[in-house]
């Protein structure tokens, strides 16, 4: 009967020594083994048992990783029909952010994001619920919609900031891994790049320590999915996430809205405010970081798209700078 449900050809299960004879849900070993087809990859044995003791069995394990070494997601279809996304962290110190996240600040958003399911953290996983609509990476829209959408980014982000309160900053903006960063991004860099990664990052000194808030840390395209027909934008991905200047979840939209400033006056009106005058030198500084990154781990890590956006990034900023 449980293959019967799930729709699978054979469920065995697995009787031990001692075992009574009579159904007893505590030694419940049922495995359910899917029909013969092509190999699509799953998560290990461990990862799979933690994740049926969490959510019942499931029944089917679709692989949604990102087009990146380290990137390990499952879609995971339940014997019930229950959809939920099976998560392995590259690191601890990301499976650590993204648990606390979710336990900690997430659920001040609402229904904009997943709720955690379960936590392993000698796994390094995680089960999290499933969220709707479309990533807006690679989506086009009506230029309308476009200022839709970004109003929206900019309530969601609003609606992050404001989940706990503001705390006084320990310190100025980080820049402790720049030298790495340039060492991996300088064979990708353009005449003059270093000269002015070096300026823009000495003036962080003198800029003053912005208040910390929850910031999400990855706030970009691929993390942000909108449900056109309930008007809903969800955020996914929390493994970045940590207190830091509000203006750093902007870092990585703001080559979206170059050239149009609608855009920008749609974040903004949905933020529930202009960005300051410091927010604004904070923004150069930390695009122009986060520009030596991507290209660093880009370069290391087969990830043209990561490289492209790092040098689009000093471009723009680098022609902003001109007289």
């Amino acid at each position: 009967m449980e293959a019967y449900r799930a729709g699978v050809p054979v469920a065995l299960h697995f009787q031990e020594p001692g075992d009574p004879i009579g159904h007893d849900p505590a030694v419940d070993r049922i495995r359910l083994v899917p029909a013969p087809g092509p190999d699509e990859p799953h998560p290990g044995r461990d990862v799979r048992e933690f994740a049926e003791r969490a959510v019942g069995r499931i029944t089917a394990w679709t692989d949604v990783s990102w087009a990146r070494e380290e990137s390990r997601v499952w879609r995971a279809r339940g014997a019930e029909g229950g959809t939920w996304y099976v998560k392995i962290h590259q690191s601890d110190r990301f499976h650590q952010r993204e648990v606390a996240a979710l336990r900690g600040w997430v659920p001040g958003i609402g229904p904009a994001a997943p709720r955690l399911v379960a936590a392993d953290a000698q796994l390094r996983a995680v089960v999290l619920t499933a969220v709707g609509g479309r990533s807006l990476h690679g989506a086009t829209y009506a230029s309308e919609q476009q200022r839709h959408v970004f109003h929206r980014i900019g309530q969601l982000a609003a609606a992050i900031h404001t989940s706990a309160p503001p705390r006084p900053a320990a310190s100025t903006l980080p820049q402790g891994k720049l030298e790495r960063h340039l060492n991996g991004a300088r064979p990708h860099l353009a005449a003059g790049d270093e000269e002015f990664i070096r300026t823009t990052a000495e003036k962080a000194v003198g800029l003053p320590a912005p208040d910390v808030v929850p910031t999400h840390g990855d706030f970009q395209y691929r993390n942000l999915r909108w449900d056109e027909a309930a008007d809903v934008l969800y955020v996914i991905d929390f493994e970045r996430s940590e207190e830091g200047p509000a203006i750093r979840d902007f870092v990585r939209l703001s080559d979206a809205w170059h050239g149009r400033p609608d855009l920008l006056a749609a974040v903004t009106d949905g933020y529930g405010r202009p960005f300051t005058p410091d927010e604004e030198a904070q923004l150069t500084v930390l695009s122009v970081l986060d520009a030596v990154s991507g290209i660093s781990y880009g370069a290391a890590h087969d990830d043209p798209e990561l490289v492209e956006r790092g040098r689009r990034t000093l471009a723009r900023l680098r022609a902003a700078q001109r007289p």
